[in-house]
């Protein structure tokens, strides 16, 4: 009896989990608006405030709602992104493509205008790093790729644009690692590199955002 409470118990918090987010997901409460109290909720949905505590934290965790201590809990958002996660996950190559092309492209010639001296000392040293690991081992390349790239949607200076691109770095990833497991990495597709961060050191958005499309478009 002991060894089954556990999976009981998880499954209560799983039901109550899956109530809370129907009602957020259909607009119970508004984003920013305090929600009923612990005690409330629990009898609301006919469980014990300890499975709803367990179930607030989780979601919590997702980011959809914000607990302030001695306050109550408020809505942060409806989307969970874990779904959001999900859904990346099942995109094909092409889809991908699409996407970094919506994203990217557009960001970085933002960041050719508004690049500051720091963005560019960043973006030279993430640079040099890649090109330390442009050859060794393909994980550890990846990862100094991506921080460049990264560096390159930040100095556009936009928050929504740089959130966006760290929920599409997963996705990003999995395109990265495809195309250079199936073949060796070129000299030219780092130049691209070199010359999308030369126009964007030279403020020049066209030929950054037309660089950056070569790039996404590499096989």
């Amino acid at each position: 009896m002991t060894e089954a409470s556990p999976l009981i118990k998880r499954s209560l918090v799983d039901q109550a989990l899956e109530q809370l987010r129907t009602r957020i997901k259909e607009g119970a409460w508004e984003v920013g608006q305090r929600l009923p109290t612990e005690p409330e909720l629990a009898a609301e949905l006919g469980i014990s405030r300890n499975t709803v505590r367990e179930a607030m934290r989780v979601l919590a965790f997702a980011g959809l709602i914000e607990i302030r201590q001695g306050d109550g809990s408020y809505l942060r958002g409806r989307i969970d992104p874990m779904d959001t996660l999900r859904a990346l996950s099942s995109c094909s190559l092409e889809q991908i493509r699409e996407t970094r092309h919506i994203l990217e492209v557009e960001a970085i010639g933002l960041a050719a205008l508004r690049r500051t001296d720091e963005d560019l000392r960043l973006l030279h040293l993430a640079l040099k790093e890649s090109a330390q690991h442009y050859h060794g081992e393909l994980d550890t390349f990846i990862g100094c790729d991506l921080l460049f790239h990264q560096r390159l949607i930040d100095a556009a200076h936009n928050p929504a644009l740089s959130e966006l691109y760290r929920y599409t770095s997963s996705i990003v990833t999995s395109q990265i690692r495809s195309t250079l497991a199936a073949q060796p990495r070129r000299q030219s597709v780092f130049d691209l590199h070199i010359d999308l961060l030369a126009a964007v050191e030279q403020q020049d958005p066209q030929r950054a955002m037309a660089l950056c499309r070569t790039l996404i478009n590499e096989p």
